[in-house]
């Protein structure tokens, strides 16, 4: 395989595991308990974290993608 298309593996394989990990530790205001401000919705999340959440995403990627690369290196899976 080409580097391109790791590239494209690792992008994909980012994305998938993104929204996997979003809803990891969200609380709402509606389960808060605390009075919020008109025309906020109840289920928007209190502390996205989307710092953490993307550095967790990164090296859970890397870590998929690294068994990727595994399998097609070393032949493990035949594709034929």
């Amino acid at each position: 395989m080409t580097i391109a298309n790791h590239i494209i593996v690792f992008i994909v394989c980012w994305w998938m595991v993104l929204f996997m990990v979003l809803p990891w530790g969200i609380k709402g205001h509606h389960e808060s308990g605390e009075d919020f401000q008109t025309g906020i919705e109840p289920g928007s999340p209190i502390k996205a974290n989307m710092g953490k959440k993307v550095l967790v995403t990164t090296g859970i990627a890397f870590v998929v993608w690294g068994i990727f690369w595994a399998v097609m290196e070393f032949n493990l899976i035949s594709l034929n």
